[in-house]
């Protein structure tokens, strides 16, 4: 069996799991891990069975690579492997501008290269659990909350959390977006830890989404409402409930016997395993790339319009005097 030489740029909490999962591939070799803090990378790469090499030879004695760096670096490290020629799984956000999440996916193209991003939800069994009961959207509201943890502070819990379920929305509502107008606070770090935006699509679908790190509990759930139904979905009990013209198999709703309910559930797997596994087919079979840079780039772009719409209510909010000035 073929098999694809890949190295970890980045090797901190993420980027550790990504070296883990290459070495266990049976469609990968781990070449080796790469990371500006000495002591981490030996740690690393003595945990997964390979070396540490610097950069430039860890690209180049690389197939593929796996750029799990702080958020800041993404563009300059993807670029870097892009142009010696070798495939790119970068994890997201995909830069730091959409200028520069361009500029990647030219390059690949231009290269004949693959350039996934690690959206990992996208491979998760809850994302195919809903994509397969939910048409065309109306109104989609989804909940992204959790306690405070240092890690990922580096960036706004809009690039930390809200970006998953902001991806998420695009995938199933594929329309581009007209609107957006979002509230949000920095409370505990130096960016935003509060977030939330109504963004509004060409179409006429309405999404309602929320994302906070400091936040005394764990929720994360989502509701999609259309013309055919209506989904509630728990993430975190790995529970779907459906009412929908037609469900066939399941009770009926009291007075309305069109109308019946579906509850189910599904087992989780290894989300970051099938994310690897597809980029894995991507490099060596020339499979479609799931998310690939131009879904990067509108995921970064709808981060980015939150992140301006919530900077231009701080300001009319400051204006009159509803909160001080900083």
């Amino acid at each position: 069996m073929q098999k694809l030489g890949v190295g970890v740029i980045g090797v901190g909490h993420f980027g550790r799991y990504h070296a883990l999962k290459t070495a266990a591939s049976e469609r990968a070799d781990l070449v080796g891990v790469s990371d500006p803090d000495a002591g981490r990378a030996a740690a690393v790469a003595a945990e997964a069975g390979c070396v540490v090499r610097p950069l430039d030879e860890l690209i180049a004695t690389s197939d593929a690579v796996i750029v799990a760096a702080p958020a800041d670096s993404h563009f300059a490290l993807a670029r870097r492997a892009l142009e010696a020629g070798r495939h790119v799984l970068v994890e997201k956000p995909i830069a730091a501008t959409v200028e520069e999440a361009e500029i990647l996916g030219r390059l690949a193209c231009e290269r004949g290269l693959v350039l996934q991003v690690g959206h990992l939800e996208r491979f998760s069994a809850a994302h195919g659990a809903v994509a397969a009961r939910m048409g065309k959207p109306l109104y989609i509201e989804a909940v992204r909350i959790a306690p405070f943890k240092p890690r990922g502070t580096d960036v706004s819990v809009i690039l930390d959390l809200m970006i998953h379920d902001l991806d998420l929305i695009l995938a199933l509502v594929a329309q581009p977006i007209e609107s957006i107008d979002a509230v949000g606070a920095a409370v505990a770090s130096a960016h935003e830890d509060i977030a939330n935006a109504r963004v509004r699509f060409v179409n006429g679908c309405v999404a309602t989404v929320t994302a906070s790190r400091i936040s005394l509990k764990t929720e994360r759930r989502m509701r999609i409402f259309s013309e055919a139904g209506y989904l509630a979905v728990d993430f975190a009990a790995r529970r779907l409930s459906l009412v929908g013209r037609g469900q066939g198999g399941g009770p009926r709703m009291p007075g309305f016997e069109e109308f019946g309910i579906e509850q189910a559930g599904w087992e989780d797997h290894d989300a970051l395993a099938a994310e690897h596994a597809a980029f894995h087919a991507a490099c060596l079979d020339g499979a479609p790339v799931l998310v690939d840079a131009e879904a990067g780039r509108r995921a970064l772009e709808a981060a980015i319009g939150v992140g301006r719409s919530i900077a231009e209510s701080r300001a009319r909010a400051e204006a009159s005097g509803l909160i001080g000035g900083h």
